[in-house]
C-alpha cells in the first residue's frame, strides 16, 4: 500500500481535523448542557439553607404568636425533603443525576440525619401548638429552642454540600476547559505540519518542473539527464515516465549518431580505395581486359559508395527527426 502519496497526506490531515474540530464542538456543547445542570444543583442545594432558615422562623412566629397557619412551615418542608430526594437519588423531570460522588453521598446522609431529627420537633411542635394546652408550654418552648440550636449545625452542614457540589462543578469544569485547550493545541500542531507538508509538496513540484524545463531548454539536443528527486509517489511516478521518454530518447540519439559516424567512415575508406584504383587504372591502361574489368571493379566500388551515401542520408534524416521531436516536446513540456 502506497503511504507517501499526496492524497493521502490530505485525507489523513482533512480526518484529524474533522475529529479535532468535532470535539471541541461535542466537548463544548456537553459542557454547556452540563454547567445548566450543576447550576440547577447547586442553586436546590443553595436553596435548603433558605428553607432551613424559613423553617425556624416559622416556628418562631408560630410560638410567639400563637398561631395556627402552618402553610409556609408545611411547604417550606415539603420542598426542604424534596429537593434532598432529589439530590440524593436523582430527578428525572428537573434532569438531575443522583449524588455524582461518594463524598457528596455521605453529606447527603449526614443532612438527612440531623433533618430527621429536626423534623421530629417540627411535627411535635405542631401537635402540642394545636393542642393549645397551657401545661404544654414548657414543652414548646423546649422543643422552639432545640430547633433553634439544631438549625445551625443543620445550616452549616448544608453549607458544606453546596461547597462539595461547587467544587465539583468547578473541577469538572477546568477538567473539561483542559480537554478543550489540548484539543486546540493538537490542532495548532496539525496545521503547523499540514504547512509543513504542503511546502514539501510545493517545493518538489518546483523541483519537477525545474528538471522538466532543464529537459525542454536543451539547445544543443545533448543527451538527457534522467531526472533525479525525491518526492511524494504522484511525482515519482511522473518522473518515472518522463526518465522512461529520455532513456529511450538518448539511445535512439546514440545509435543514430554512432551509426552516421561509422557510415561517414565507410565512405572516407571508400574513397580512398577509389583513388588507389584510379591509380591502378591509370598505370594499367595498355591492357584493355585489365582496364575493363577494373573500370567494371570501379563501377562497383562507385555505387556502393552511392549507397553507402544514401544509408548515411537516410541516418542523419533519422537524426534530424530525433531532434525534431525533442524540439516539438519543448512547447508542450514547458506548458
Amino acid at each position: 500500500m502506497k503511504t507517501n502519496t499526496i492524497s493521502r497526506k490530505i485525507r489523513i490531515i482533512g480526518v484529524f481535523f474533522i475529529i479535532l474540530m468535532t470535539s471541541i464542538i461535542l466537548s463544548t456543547i456537553y459542557l454547556n448542557e452540563k454547567n445548566k445542570k450543576d447550576a440547577l444543583v447547586i442553586n436546590i442545594a443553595g436553596k435548603q439553607r433558605m428553607l432551613t432558615q424559613n423553617i425556624s422562623k416559622n416556628i418562631l412566629y408560630l410560638y410567639h404568636n400563637n398561631s395556627h397557619s402552618f402553610s409556609q412551615l408545611d411547604n417550606s418542608t415539603v420542598e426542604f425533603i424534596y429537593n434532598m430526594n432529589s439530590l440524593k437519588d436523582g430527578n428525572s423531570l428537573t434532569g438531575i443525576s443522583k449524588a455524582p460522588t461518594a463524598s457528596i453521598a455521605e453529606q447527603i446522609v449526614k443532612v438527612e440525619i440531623l433533618w430527621n431529627n429536626f423534623y421530629k420537633n417540627i411535627e411535635k411542635f405542631k401537635e402540642l401548638l394545636v393542642q393549645n394546652n397551657k401545661n404544654n408550654e414548657p414543652i414548646l418552648k423546649n422543643i422552639v429552642d432545640t430547633v433553634y440550636n439544631t438549625n445551625t449545625p443543620l445550616l452549616n452542614e448544608v453549607d458544606r454540600l453546596v461547597s462539595m457540589y461547587t467544587n465539583y462543578t468547578e473541577n469538572k469544569t477546568d477538567y473539561l476547559r483542559y480537554i478543550q485547550y489540548l484539543f486546540g493545541f493538537i490542532i495548532i500542531l496539525l496545521m503547523g505540519y499540514s504547512f509543513t507538508q504542503l511546502k514539501n509538496m510545493e517545493d518538489n513540484a518546483k523541483k519537477f518542473l525545474e528538471f522538466s524545463k532543464k529537459v525542454v531548454e536543451n539547445p544543443n539536443n545533448e543527451p538527457l539527464e534522467p531526472i533525479q528527486i525525491e518526492a511524494e509517489n504522484e511525482i515519482v511516478e511522473a518522473t518515472d515516465t518522463i526518465n522512461c521518454f529520455i532513456k529511450k530518447v538518448n539511445s535512439a540519439v546514440d545509435y543514430s549518431s554512432q551509426a552516421i559516424e561509422q557510415s561517414k567512415n565507410a565512405s572516407i575508406k571508400l574513397e580512398e580505395i577509389t583513388d588507389e584504383f584510379d591509380k591502378v587504372i591509370d598505370e594499367l591502361t595498355h591492357s584493355t581486359d585489365i582496364s575493363a574489368q577494373l573500370d567494371k571493379s570501379e563501377d562497383m566500388v562507385i555505387q556502393s559508395q552511392e549507397d553507402l551515401i544514401n544509408s548515411t542520408k537516410k541516418l542523419q534524416e533519422l537524426k534530424d527527426e530525433l531532434d525534431s521531436l525533442l524540439n516539438s516536446c519543448k512547447p508542450q513540456l514547458s506548458k
